[in-house]
């Protein structure tokens, strides 16, 4: 699968998210090793600290059917560029630390997209883990 059609879907996912309280919808896709895709997106709550972001619904998706191999995630947040925040790079860094993050938007003119492709490592260098 291709980092375009890859965000398609994370796209298409984002129409599934609950954001009556900040209005930022957010969508993920996670592929694991063997092709299969997970989609999550932002659910809000009104206990805002119980509000979980469209990267970890994801991942808490496929880690609870077993996966545990990760090689890429596309995030859409419709016309802006949205990266994970600081928890969810540190959560993704505990299964994925090679993890490549996908981000738009699309840009029609560009036959790829013009997605910004970049490494968990570059958005979270010297990531937490115990085994260091």
């Amino acid at each position: 699968m291709n980092d375009l059609e890859l965000y398609r879907i994370a796209e298409d996912a984002r129409k599934n998210a609950y954001a009556p309280f900040s209005g930022f919808r957010v969508g993920a896709a996670l592929l694991t090793e063997d092709g299969k895709v997970y989609t999550g997106v932002n659910v809000e709550n009104s206990s805002y600290g119980a509000t979980i972001c469209a990267e970890r619904t994801a991942f808490v998706k496929a880690i609870s059917e077993g996966e545990r191999s990760f090689t890429a995630i596309a995030i859409s947040a419709g016309d802006v560029p949205s990266l994970p925040c600081g928890i969810c790079r540190q959560f993704m860094y505990e299964f994925a630390p090679q993890i490549r993050i996908i981000t738009g938007p699309i840009r029609e003119d560009d036959p790829e997209g013009g997605l910004k492709v970049q490494s968990l490592e570059q958005l979270l260098p010297e990531g937490f883990s115990l085994n260091h």
